[in-house]
């Protein structure tokens, strides 16, 4: 291997990429897109779910329980109707994820000491935002039964039974439970993904493509030489677009990062390794731009956005499913990622991980190189 060799060929593919506006807008701009992009649009909390009330008394205890409804900011009491059918339009159009019907006897129930039931019609459209607003809602009702029963012993002038166990919750890493500290991590993961592979996909592409592809074989260049003279600069630029991603989710969105910046930059290094020789190695067998990047869209985006673990916990996939995502990279990246942004965890609960790329990188380098042929076909 000599180093005047890769010079010489980094040097070509970082002219051929300041040429390529494409290229450039694609570096600069997809990471800071898509960041935005998963960093806004999509989000698993629930918040001021609209509610719709049939209040078939209003009285001032179902009243009261409705302000238990409107002070919590996960429901927000939008409209009161009179009438049941018009509570069940509401939910049929869309109008209000969860309604309510206080029954008419409410109060004397409550008053007599006997147990009483106020019905939630929840819209089941949306599963998640589905299952949310049951428990909330359980949790909202169960404070306010709570306070009753304690009302309801003074007034009999009976002292306030203890409960004979509770628990004590502390949330450790993500302590106000917000999905956007676990989204943002894995944006970063997509996007060195993506772009990564994207990129690369074209290099060896887009020489057959324009006829350049003899001069680089009637060259003394190695396919060793080649492959690393042709990543190195998408390697620099995967680098930049990995602080970029750092920073935005940090500086904008606040995420917290309570890791090691060394071993978080290594695990990026053998990562990106793996990304650009997954491109490498789809740019060699495709030879065409257009074939290129569609199969490195298709190998990178789905397998990361669905299979490692960035929206979906692996632990809950079928079986078979759980053991395809350990070919994919990602699944590794990803949980390296949010340890180190938000567990701080030390490396050596991280090993396996590491290993695991490691032994990716060689092997698809390995491959990679193996499969170019310095002959025309």
């Amino acid at each position: 291997m000599r180093l005047h060799r890769l010079t010489a060929i980094a040097r070509k593919e970082v002219l051929q990429i300041m040429r390529d506006a494409r290229s450039i807008a694609i570096v600069v701009g997809m990471p800071v897109i898509m960041m935005l992009a998963f960093g806004y649009g999509i989000s698993f909390d629930v918040k001021h779910l609209p509610v719709y009330v049939f209040d078939r008394e209003g009285s001032q205890k179902s009243q009261d329980l409705l302000k238990h409804f409107q002070a919590s900011e996960y429901f927000e009491v939008v409209q009161t109707v009179n009438n049941y059918p018009a509570l069940v339009r509401a939910v049929d159009a869309g109008d209000c994820k969860l309604a309510l019907v206080v029954p008419h006897d409410f109060s004397h129930k409550l008053n007599s000491g006997r147990p009483v039931t106020v019905q939630a019609l929840i819209d089941g459209t949306d599963s998640n935002s589905a299952n949310i607003a049951i428990a909330y809602s359980q949790a909202v009702v169960q404070n306010y039964s709570r306070q009753i029963q304690f009302d309801w012993i003074r007034r009999h002038g009976q002292s306030a039974i203890l409960a004979p166990l509770s628990i004590d919750a502390r949330t450790w890493f993500n302590e106000n439970l917000e999905s956007l500290a676990n989204i943002v991590p894995g944006v970063i993961v997509i996007v060195m993904a993506v772009v990564g592979t994207f990129l690369t996909a074209l290099t060896i592409s887009r020489e057959w493509e324009r006829g350049t592809m003899e001069q680089l074989i009637s060259t003394p260049v190695t396919a060793l030489e080649l492959m690393i003279g042709k990543l190195a600069p998408y390697f620099v630029i995967g680098l930049v677009d990995t602080c970029l991603c750092t920073a935005l989710g940090i500086l904008w969105f606040g995420v917290p990062f309570r890791g090691s910046w060394i071993w978080f930059f290594i695990s990026s290094t053998l990562f990106l390794i793996v990304i650009l020789s997954v491109g490498y190695f789809i740019s060699v067998t495709a030879k065409s731009q257009l074939a290129a990047s569609q199969i490195s869209l298709f190998a990178t985006f789905l397998p990361t956005f669905l299979l490692s673990g960035f929206l979906f916990p692996i632990d809950q996939m079928p079986v078979a499913i759980q053991a395809v995502t350990y070919l994919f990279p990602a699944r590794y990246y990803m949980t390296i990622v949010r340890n180190v942004f938000l567990k701080g965890a030390a490396i050596t609960l991280l090993l396996n991980e590491l290993i695991a790329m490691s032994i990716m990188a060689f092997l698809l380098v390995f491959i990679a190189t193996r499969i170019f042929k310095k002959k025309l076909s």
